[in-house]
């Protein structure tokens, strides 16, 4: 049974950044890691070496090469999707999305305990109804010049904001 998961987005190549929330997930215990797009790079995906569980992924509107990608992260034991992405991890009815054009039509479906999204790079935490919806921001720190991630506790889906350092 998985208790804790950590939401990543937008790493845009920043292996800098990336291995800090690595650091981050495997500190924090996190048993899965959700990423919802635009790793760009299949040599975005080597510091996930060193994470300490397996992750699902899908493509961001940047993320070219898809069959390195796909490559690189089978070899990690990872999953990345075109997206949307549904699956159930436990009883929780997850869906993973990159851009946020259709977002408010998951939303209203009621379908969903948890939807990931990403591409706006700005970290946002909402509920509405029985839906968490999450956007962990921009890990890479490009736009706004902080990189931010999300452990979500699956028990309570309680979300806490960090900022890497």
């Amino acid at each position: 049974m998985i208790k804790k998961i950590g939401i990543i987005s937008d790493t845009h190549d920043n292996l800098i950044m990336i291995k800090k929330a690595v650091e981050y997930f495997n500190n924090s215990g996190v048993e899965m890691v959700l990423h919802s797009g635009d790793f760009v790079a299949p040599f975005a995906l080597n510091p996930f070496e060193y994470l300490r569980c397996k992750g699902v992924g899908v493509f961001g509107n940047v993320d070219g090469e898809r069959r390195g990608l796909m490559k690189k992260a089978f070899s990690l034991g990872w999953e990345i999707n075109i997206p949307p992405c549904e699956f159930k991890i436990d009883k929780k009815r997850i869906l993973i999305l990159h851009e946020s054009d259709d977002l408010q039509r998951y939303i209203s479906s009621g379908s969903y305990d948890l939807i990931v999204y990403g591409h706006t790079h700005r970290l946002d935490i909402q509920r509405e109804g029985n839906t968490l919806i999450i956007n962990p921001g921009e890990c890479c720190g490009w736009l706004y010049g902080k990189g931010t991630v999300v452990v979500l506790d699956l028990t309570d889906m309680e979300a806490e904001r960090v900022t890497l350092e």
